[in-house]
């Protein structure tokens, strides 16, 4: 897990018990881990700390969600981070998308088992540290 050791990732939701649940089951898996209570919080977050992924929940107070990822997408610019949406309106199997919808590539829905969206979001910073090597 030498892979995780290194990167950086950003939580951003408002329910304080999963994300508490998230931010422990990344943290056991080696990543370091920043948390933002809101998307007005996570906004600020990703421009102080340029985490290589962010995940954020899709319905929050103040900012939601797909605002959320879209500024963070706009602020990363040639960065391009991993952003990830957590939401409980769909059900059934995480779904990545080819250009970003709702500001996020990769859609998870928030039943995924924690350790499960760890490794999601393992495989994704596997895959690009691939192709940004090659």
């Amino acid at each position: 897990m030498a892979v995780a050791g290194r990167a950086k990732i950003l939580l951003i939701d408002d329910d304080k018990f999963f994300l508490k649940v998230l931010s422990d089951t990344f943290g056991e898996a080696g990543f370091t881990v920043v948390t933002a209570g809101d998307g007005i919080e996570g906004v600020k977050a990703y421009a102080e700390e340029l985490p290589d992924a962010v995940i954020s929940d899709l319905i929050m107070p103040r900012m939601g969600g797909v605002s959320t990822c879209l500024e963070i997408a706009r602020l990363a610019g040639e960065r391009d981070p991993i952003i990830v949406l957590l939401t409980s309106m769909f059900q059934g199997a995480p779904h990545e998308h080819q250009v970003p919808e709702m500001g996020a590539k990769v859609h998870i829905p928030k039943s995924t088992p924690p350790l499960n969206i760890v490794i999601i979001v393992e495989q994704l910073l596997e895959r690009k540290r691939r192709s940004s090597a090659a």
